[in-house]
C-alpha cells in the first residue's frame, strides 16, 4: 500500500508491504502526481516495507529524479535492514539521505540527497 501526506517540509510517501513489479508503477504514478516545491524535501517512509525488487529500486531512483527536477531534496526514512542491504550493494545508499524515521527526515535541515 502506498499513501501520501503533506508535512511542513514537503510530501511524505509511505510504502507498506511489497515494492515490486506489481506495486512500483503505482508508486511512480503517485510520485508523478505530487506537487513538490523548490527547497522542500520528499520523504519516502519505508518503515512498513517488507520486500523490494529491482522494480522498487527503479521507483526510488525515479523519486530522486523527480525531487531533483523540482529542486527539492529527498530522504529515505526507516529503511528496513533487508532493503538497506540491497541499497548498499548497488551503491544507492550514497545517493540518498537515510534517516531513522519519518519524523527525523521531516525535521532535518534539507541538505540531503
Amino acid at each position: 500500500m502506498i499513501t501520501t501526506r503533506d508535512a511542513a517540509s514537503g510530501p511524505v510517501v509511505e510504502v507498506t508491504g511489497d515494492l515490486d513489479h506489481a506495486t512500483a508503477p503505482q508508486l511512480r504514478g503517485q510520485l508523478a502526481a505530487l506537487t513538490i516545491q523548490p527547497g522542500q524535501r520528499l520523504v519516502l517512509d519505508l518503515g512498513g516495507l517488507e520486500f523490494m525488487d529491482s522494480s522498487g529500486i527503479s521507483a526510488l531512483i525515479v523519486a530522486r529524479t523527480l525531487a531533483h527536477a523540482a529542486q527539492a531534496g529527498i530522504a529515505l526514512a526507516a529503511v528496513p535492514a533487508n532493503a538497506l542491504r540491497v541499497l548498499r550493494i548497488v551503491g544507492l545508499d550514497e545517493l540518498f539521505t537515510l534517516q531513522p524515521d519519518a519524523e527525523t527526515a521531516i525535521a532535518s535541515d534539507g541538505t540531503d540527497g
